[in-house]
């Protein structure tokens, strides 16, 4: 006879070079309720001035900095798609699940390894015109950083986040 037992998400593996800087000796803050978040949806947390991205996506939950690589844009706002979260103001993807840039932002720029992506519209919308100056400079100077992760658990059906101490 197989029991049935309830089942709670674990959190997702990510790139262990990517945990926050401090995080593997800080403390623990609540993420809420793990029945309040389902799977596809996010939140945003608050430790201090610390904001807090907390999703849950098919391969577990994940916590990053809820400030998008490129502007810093709060990405609990954006879109959840599977893995992959979207920020609202520059249309950028990123994956939760490896770390990866999925799709650059509309403005260009440099990827975290340093190579160069022009500016480009979506379908559908205007060719963006990028003149010469110091927003070009700036633009085409800008580098997506790679994401933050904060270790997560599972404490009696609440998500802890370690933050750095």
């Amino acid at each position: 006879m197989t029991l049935d037992r309830p089942t709670f998400p674990i959190p997702a593996a990510f790139p262990p070079h990517l945990i926050a800087p401090g995080a593997d000796e800080g403390h623990p803050i609540d993420g809420g309720s793990l029945a309040e978040l389902p799977e596809g949806a996010m939140r945003r947390v608050t430790d201090g001035d610390l904001d807090i991205l907390v999703a849950h996506t098919p391969a577990g939950i994940v916590a990053v900095d809820d400030r998008c690589p490129h502007m810093s844009a709060p990405l609990s706002i954006g879109e959840l798609d599977g893995c992959v979260v979207g920020c609202p103001l520059h249309e950028g993807r990123f994956d939760l699940c490896s770390g990866d840039v999925v799709r650059m932002p509309t403005t260009g720029g440099l990827d975290p390894d340093g190579v160069y992506h022009p500016t480009w519209s979506p379908a559908g919308k205007d060719a963006k015109v990028d003149p010469p100056g110091k927003k070009a400079e700036a633009r085409r100077l800008t580098r997506v950083r790679r994401l933050r992760y904060y270790p997560v658990r599972n404490s009696a059906g609440r998500i802890e986040v370690v933050v750095p101490g």
